[in-house]
């Protein structure tokens, strides 16, 4: 069963789940200067900006690139050319304090003119203690002064460039850069709202190890469990992730006690046997690393490091804020083959208890079993926002199934400023460079819907999907209209894949968009009647309004049995009515 198909329960079930003690409830009341912020409607949260709601069609530039502003020139006519409405950009430490206390914006005002100029937004990331598990970014007087800026420690003994999040001094010195980029924010841009959103720190976690092992850690991991932590366990065991509260309970339950006490000394659990691991060394070696234990540890400490810079930001002005996590893949399922203590969906309850600064954990998508992580990262009333994801082939699909079946407040393909040669190009897989000219028409298609979009979501009205050979069909009801929709089938060819969004825009008027499925109008509550097609229109929205293209008949309807698009050419929008007979 796909994601797709349950997604009217997993509307609901994401409501009733809220837990009191995210930081989503600062969000209930709106900034008086219109401050971009995150609003609730019916079960999804929405960003609002400029008192309207805002889908991010989002693309996150090379690590590199925005430290130089030549050579950003050419590139950001490429990024309008995609249909881009926004733009995510990394800020370094290392650039925006290249020395204790003397702080430069220069890089950083010349990314929000040149935004403007071009007519985008900016979610920028706070590249800082860590990055993709590493502390690359740091200052150098920062990585040189490993005495007040010390680092983690293997159990080996290895110290890497990779700071410990129980250093406050060196939460600290994070947090004093990030306050002077967001109040520096506030004076430059608090009128303007370029900037949307704040990323804190990127895919923290330890790679290559569990846990920090340095003296610090190896005290604080001996002592007692926050109690803080424990009483998310003992008030809220029946909404956080099964994962956790499965591993919690086979050592007990308990609600007090040290580390090992309260999670135990452990064996990897079950969830993790299910990765297929390639190398049995690697297999062997990773089954000594215990789950839960260091993985709830260093998600602790990581996330109370990253709150600690977040609220120093907020004071200074308080965008949305958010963290992003390097997911679990195949091989590298154990925690330290991914950075353990990031905001993975088995812990991200405990990084919502120690981290009510952020408003959202977002996922960095490359894996396959892209509707379950989109699942995953809507527990518990999380907003999902996908701040990185592949460029491929599958784009467009993932693009629909996060916005219409998730709510997602936002997508953003990875490296979006690449550009391949047409000799490189040809040389490469085409489920590499198919993105390149399957994101532009997804996002023109879904920047003209965007309205419709923001408008439906959240209340039982909208439904995307993704639909292959393994998952061709699934049923759903919107707005008191139940549906099949399934892979388009005419003149005996069914499709391989389809995706799309639908919309109940009335009691008998819908609109959809998407490539490769059809829909069967099975049933209304408003009638006991039969429904059938009355009118299907191609079109397009031009400044909001619908244009009326080709009215669509015979073949293009199979003959008025269903609602057809079609599986040869990229994504369309149509407009269907229906009518009741007996």
């Amino acid at each position: 069963m796909t994601a797709s198909m349950m997604h009217p329960r997993r509307r609901l079930a994401a409501l009733a789940a809220v837990l009191v003690f995210t930081a989503l409830a600062t969000a209930a009341v709106p900034p008086a200067d219109g401050t971009p912020h995150l609003r609730r409607q019916g079960t999804a949260m929405q960003l609002v900006v400029d008192g309207q709601p805002f889908l991010i069609l989002g693309g996150e530039l090379l690590n590199s690139s925005p430290s130089s502003r030549e050579y950003m020139r050419p590139v950001w006519d490429r990024l309008v050319a995609q249909h881009l409405n926004t733009v995510l950009a990394g800020v370094s430490w290392e650039l925006t304090e290249p020395e204790e206390g003397k702080f430069d914006f220069q890089l950083v005002d010349e990314l929000i003119a040149d935004a403007r100029a071009h007519r985008l937004r900016l979610v920028l990331l706070w590249f800082a203690s860590w990055k993709n598990g590493r502390s690359c970014y740091a200052p150098l007087w920062v990585k040189r002064d490993t005495a007040r800026f010390p680092r983690l420690q293997f159990a080996n003994g290895d110290r890497p460039e990779l700071l410990t999040p129980l250093a406050l001094g060196t939460a600290d010195a994070d947090a004093r850069a990030f306050a002077a980029l967001m109040k520096h924010l506030r004076e430059t841009d608090a009128a303007a709202h370029t900037v949307l959103m704040v990323q804190v720190e990127n895919e923290v976690g330890v790679l290559n190890d569990s846990r920090d092992h340095s003296a610090p850690a190896e005290a604080a991991f001996a002592g007692p469990v926050p109690a803080e932590l424990m009483d998310l366990f003992v008030r809220h065991k029946d909404e956080i992730a099964p994962e956790l509260r499965q591993a919690w309970e086979a050592n007990g339950a308990r609600t007090a006690g040290t580390w090992t006490e309260v999670f135990g000394a452990g064996k990897p659990a079950d969830f993790v046997l299910t990765w297929d691991l390639p190398e049995p060394q690697r297999q062997t070696e990773w089954r000594k690393l215990h789950w839960p234990v260091d993985e709830v540890f260093m998600a602790w400490h990581y996330a109370r490091y990253v709150n600690r810079v977040a609220e120093a930001g907020k004071r200074e002005y308080p965008l949305p804020m958010f963290a992003n996590a390097w997911l679990q893949q195949p091989g590298c399922a154990f925690p330290g083959t991914y950075p353990s203590g990031g905001p993975v969906p088995q812990v991200n309850d405990v990084w919502r208890a120690a981290a009510p600064a952020l408003d959202l954990l977002g996922p960095d998508l490359y894996v396959p079993e892209f509707a379950e992580l989109c699942e995953k990262y809507t527990r518990a009333g999380n907003p999902l926002f996908i701040p990185e994801t592949s460029r491929g082939e599958d784009v467009g699909r993932n693009l629909f199934t996060a916005v219409g079946g998730f709510n997602a407040i936002g997508f953003s393909p990875f490296g979006i400023d690449l550009s391949f040669p047409p000799a490189v190009a040809a040389t490469l897989p085409a489920a590499i460079t198919a993105g390149a000219a399957i994101l532009p028409e997804n996002y023109e298609i879904m920047a003209q819907l965007a309205p419709l979009v923001l408008a439906h979501q959240g209340t039982g009205t909208i439904t995307g999907f993704a639909l292959d050979k393994e998952h061709p069909s699934f049923v759903t009801t919107l707005g008191g209209t139940t549906v099949e929709i399934s892979l388009d089938d005419i003149f005996g060819r069914k499709a391989e894949k389809g995706y799309g969004l639908v919309m109940a825009a009335g009691p008998d008027e819908f609109i959809g968009a998407g490539a490769g499925f059809r829909v069967i109008f099975k049933s209304s509550a408003s009638s006991t009647g039969r429904l059938g097609i009355g009118t299907v229109d191609e079109g397009r929205y031009r400044d909001g309004q619908w244009v009326r293209g080709r009215r669509l008949n015979g073949d293009d309807t199979d003959q008025g049995r269903a609602w057809r698009f079609s599986q040869w050419g990229g994504p369309v929008i149509q407009h269907c009515t229906v009518y009741h007979f007996e």
